[in-house]
């Protein structure tokens, strides 16, 4: 069972333990990678990175998944002018909604790929309890072609690299695949994007949300973010080894 379940107070203490644990102040994030999927497994792990978003410094969230099926329109948005939680009404931005439009052909409003099972509304339901005056747009990758994920990146990239907007891409790895992390921490480092997407479309990643996390790591290579990760900061790690998040001169792994 995943987090929309969960009450506004649950979700808040679990954020305010995560707080006192990590002891930082806010980061100025600019990019979270979350789980696709928080339930009570990560659910510490989500409230690691949400627990440093300062919220107040945001206009918007863009929210990127992948879908698990290809459809004609490639990079689809929901055509919602709200998308509504638990905990009530996120409005969209329907201006960078027809922005992306504009700067790419292979975005398109079309809701074929949106369900109320789609991760946005997890991530949504943290997002509400750090604030409840911000706007939101999902954008989700419904084609595993490295040419969308590049085209994916380079909008994004370009679009809100001056805009008062937080990036949250909605990707994991299970714990056990730790050597399979390793080798994609490598390529990382090492900017390997290439590497990265034939990784991609070998069939041998056991990455949910490959394409997601791919598009993520170019979007931080582009604004010129350092990768650190922090896998081995918990004694004994839960969660997806992906959960991240990044401010404006780093990308944290934990």
């Amino acid at each position: 069972m995943n987090i929309t379940s969960y009450s506004r107070d649950q979700i808040q203490k679990g954020i305010e333990k995560a707080e006192q644990r990590h002891g930082k102040d806010k980061s100025d994030i600019r990019l979270l990678f979350a789980p696709e999927v928080i339930n009570d497994n990560n659910f510490n792990r989500a409230c690691d990175i949400y627990s440093r978003v300062d919220l107040s410094s945001y206009e918007t969230v863009v929210v990127v998944e992948s879908h698990n099926e290809t459809l004609d329109k490639k990079l689809p948005m929901a055509s919602k002018s709200f998308f509504e939680t638990p905990l009530g009404e996120v409005p969209v931005n329907d201006y960078m909604r027809n922005e992306f439009c504009d700067e790419d052909d292979d975005f398109y409003i079309y809701d074929e790929a949106f369900n109320k099972d789609i991760s946005l509304f997890q991530q949504l339901m943290f997002l509400q309890v750090l604030s409840d005056d911000f706007s939101a747009v999902s954008v989700q990758i419904a084609d595993t072609n490295p040419a969308i994920v590049k085209e994916l990146a380079y909008v994004l990239e370009e679009v809100l690299a001056s805009r008062s907007a937080l990036l949250v891409f909605c990707c994991e790895l299970d714990n056990e695949f730790k050597q399979e992390f390793q080798n994609v921490r490598k390529m990382v480092e090492q900017g390997n994007h290439s590497g990265l997407l034939h990784y991609l479309n070998s069939g041998e990643s056991h990455i949910k949300g490959a394409t997601t996390f791919i598009a993520g790591v170019i979007v931080a290579h582009k604004w010129d973010l350092h990768l650190r990760f922090l896998e081995s900061e918990y004694d004994q790690y839960s969660g997806s080894l992906l959960t991240a998040y990044a401010d404006r001169k780093h990308v944290f792994f934990s």
